[in-house]
């Protein structure tokens, strides 16, 4: 049975017993001075099992970035159209939203390595069965890229349900949920690269083999660290809705859907400069250079972040300049140009989807944390696969981005404090 939340001072120290989960938001313990400058990333990283916790999270994830390029791979030497290739990695992209949150449930309510090591296997069996037996066969191939979808272990709300437990007070876990959304842009641009690598000198297969042994072997190394092993989250409520309690939580969440069409939306937009301008490499270039202005938004994000937990004039601040950054390509311009103006929204992507990751958190219920980051990251999904689906048909202009964009900043608007206590079910 879990202990009873600690409502003042953060843990900064582990015990043998269940550790109680931690608003990261939560002001320092009285008497306690906030530091004078943020907390940097080295300054995280400092702290016992930090380290490795985000590791082993980035590796476990790192699949998410592999499969879709290596589905498309593999189903195109079966045979198949790209339009069939792309359906199946589609249906990966998506797969998630319903595994994360259920994934997520299960890690507050039973712990970490459970929910964990469950989603590995889930993975593996799915990958492996595609490897060994390929894609001709499509309702199986279907089956099997759902379950590793589905099956995606709860690592990255895992990780931020423990900062609270390895930090010392709330800058550091706000700087750690900075270092934690920048990472995830390592995933979805080394985890393409190594997939292409793979499938292209070994096989299709093995780029499918290989996405499997990551997401085991991070999710092994994550699940049996002490910190996963001994956490629990907070008592909650019985209640249906749970993390969807909260009625300021649906905007902040739908935002979050059209936050992450603008990402599946630029891919499309890419493909289509490129082809205008007959410049093939600026359909590569043109994402990376937005991932890369994406690492680096976050570590100014964390360098220069507010000495205060995230209020919500901040998330309509980065919303609506967010949005605005889209504006300058709608024009014609010449490829180093679409390139250096792409780089705007790219160092605000991180910044905002971090504020609205802690926004999340303190909107949650109590005991709902891991969740809570679960449907985070089905709606971020979800927007990824609908803005390309959207894109396409729609000629990939830079206008698809620009208007995902605006209705994002429009959604988080909305008010967003904190209820005050979590409604009884």
């Amino acid at each position: 049975m879990a202990h009873a939340q600690v409502r003042d001072v953060p843990r900064t120290t582990l015990t043998p017993g269940p550790a109680p989960q931690l608003s990261p938001l939560r002001a320092p313990a009285d008497g306690a001075e906030p530091p004078r400058t943020p907390p940097t990333f080295r300054d995280v990283l400092r702290h016992r099992y930090c380290s490795r916790l985000l590791i082993a999270s980035v590796t476990g994830r790192l699949s998410l970035g592999m499969v879709p390029v290596a589905l498309i791979v593999a189903a195109q030497s079966d045979g198949h159209s790209l339009t069939t290739a792309s359906v199946l990695a589609a249906l990966y992209g998506i797969a998630p939203a319903l595994g994360l949150p259920l994934l997520g449930r299960l890690a507050d309510l039973r712990g970490l390595p459970l929910p964990c090591c469950l989603g590995a296997a889930l993975v593996a069996t799915g990958l492996g069965t595609l490897a060994l037996a390929g894609t001709s066969h499509l309702p199986l191939a279907a089956l099997c890229v759902a379950l590793a979808g589905a099956g995606c272990p709860p690592l990255e709300g895992g990780l931020r349900s423990l900062y609270p437990t390895l930090l010392p007070d709330a800058a550091h876990v706000r700087t750690a949920y900075t270092l934690d959304s920048s990472t995830q842009e390592i995933v979805y641009v080394t985890g393409p690269a190594l997939a292409i690598a793979v499938a292209t000198g070994l096989s299709p297969a093995a780029a499918l083999a290989l996405a499997a042994a990551v997401t085991v072997a991070g999710s092994v190394a994550f699940a049996t660290a002490r910190p996963a092993r001994t956490w629990r989250a907070a008592p909650r409520h019985r209640d249906r809705l749970g993390v969807l309690r909260p009625p300021a939580m649906r905007p902040l969440l739908i935002s979050l859907v059209f936050l992450g069409a603008t990402v599946g939306a630029l891919d499309v937009a890419a493909i289509a400069v490129a082809e205008r301008q007959n410049s093939p490499w600026l359909a590569g270039a043109l994402p990376a250079v937005f991932s890369a202005a994406g690492l680096l938004g976050g570590v100014l994000f964390a360098r220069f972040q507010p000495a205060t937990a995230p209020r919500p004039r901040h998330l309509m601040l980065l919303g609506a300049v967010f949005a605005a950054g889209w504006l300058p390509l709608l024009a014609p311009l010449p490829a180093p140009a679409v390139l250096a103006l792409a780089m705007l929204p790219g160092a605000l992507f991180v910044p905002l989807l971090t504020v609205a990751s802690l926004t999340a958190t303190s909107l949650a219920p109590p005991g709902t944390t891991t969740e809570a980051v679960g449907w985070l990251s089905s709606a971020i999904r979800l927007g990824l696969a609908g803005g390309t689906a959207l894109a396409g048909p729609l000629g990939g202009h830079f206008a698809i981005p620009l208007m995902a964009a605006a209705l994002c900043a429009l959604l988080l608007s909305a008010r967003t404090a904190p209820a005050s206590a979590p409604a009884a079910g």
